[in-house]
């Protein structure tokens, strides 16, 4: 019997510790300065358009937490063990749930209360002291669906030629003012390009609309690239001038006299698509002659390979190409009687 009077003694010793342990811990009460947290637009309603200040994504770094010490120290715990550059927290905005489901325009949206509500600090057993920015804009727009012809672009924002789309239009929820021929985009890298010559690929069309926030389709497309050689189209560039690149040393003292000029300035045989072969037609000289120094010194005929000179954008694409030999052009230097 004395026995189990000192075992009830012992449990209830232990229980009031634990008691009086877990009230020191709740009373000594810290605050916390957060930083790095961020509200983010949550875009799940497919015909609602939310933004938050106009952006999709809106930091918080004047966050002032308050509760007890241990709990304080989870959230430094956490906030220590973050990926990097991920965010200290990221509370997601649902505009239905906090009664802003209807087109407009609120311009009191109340930072405080919103964070104090959430799951993530509720669950620590805090609560928000302040915050900065207390208020911000939020705007609630509907899409209407739409049908909208797709276009595939690169990586670098270059459209890219197709062969086929199926199918050839998605219906995509889009801002009313969305124009008639404003195409749903298909980005791809330049492994899914190759991939999609031999072979079609399937891709998520997706549009973006002003702030920035992408919405891919809720459909699925193939699509199959036009092989390399259908890009390009053969044709003849009749008329070449011929521009001569020489140093301060040689202008005004020598003359360039080019023995083969009809094939330097004939016809240059390229593969390009049109809008390259016009801009290619309208540089001031279609090849250029490089002039060393040294050639002053040289009583014998020069050869010397010409500088197709295409122009550098579209080059840079590979939209134009040299379908020929590269002309060998064969010039000597006659020095001027002025030099003299």
């Amino acid at each position: 019997m004395l026995k189990q009077i000192k075992i009830s003694k012992i449990a209830v010793v232990v229980f009031l510790t634990i008691l009086i342990w877990v009230w020191a811990d709740l009373a000594l009460d810290e605050t916390f300065p957060l930083s790095g947290a961020v509200i983010t637009v949550d875009d799940s309603a497919p015909n609602r358009w939310v933004s938050i200040a106009g952006r999709t994504s809106v930091p918080i770094d004047n966050i002032i937490l308050k509760g007890p010490a241990s709990k304080i120290a989870e959230v430094r715990r956490r906030i220590r063990d973050r990926s990097p550059n991920s965010p200290s927290f990221e509370f997601f905005l649902d505009t239905e749930q906090e009664g802003m489901a209807e087109p407009n325009e609120y311009s009191t949206f109340d930072v405080r209360e919103f964070l104090g509500k959430s799951d993530q600090l509720r669950r620590f057993g805090l609560t928000v002291e302040s915050c900065k920015p207390a208020n911000l804009t939020v705007k609630v727009a509907l899409l209407l669906e739409k049908s909208l012809p797709i276009q595939c672009f690169d990586e670098n924002g270059n459209s890219v030629k197709h062969e086929s789309i199926e199918p050839s239009t998605v219906s995509m929820f889009a801002p009313e003012d969305w124009g008639r021929n404003e195409p749903a985009r298909v980005t791809l890298t330049a492994r899914e390009i190759e991939q999609g010559r031999i072979a079609p690929i399937l891709v998520t069309p997706y549009i973006d609309l002003p702030d920035d926030q992408r919405r891919p389709s809720r459909t699925v497309v193939k699509v199959r690239i036009l092989p390399e050689e259908d890009l390009l189209t053969r044709s003849p560039i009749t008329t070449a001038t011929v521009g001569y690149v020489l140093s301060a040393n040689l202008q005004g003292k020598y003359k360039v006299e080019v023995s083969n000029m009809n094939e330097v300035i004939g016809a240059i045989q390229i593969r390009a698509t049109e809008q390259a072969r016009l801009a290619y037609e309208q540089m001031r000289y279609q090849v250029r002659l490089e002039i060393d120094d040294e050639d002053a010194k040289s009583t014998e005929t020069i050869r010397r390979e010409l500088i197709y000179n295409f122009p550098a954008e579209f080059r840079r694409k590979d939209e134009i190409i040299l379908d020929q030999q590269p002309v060998i052009a064969q010039f000597k230097l006659r020095r001027l009687p002025s030099a003299d």
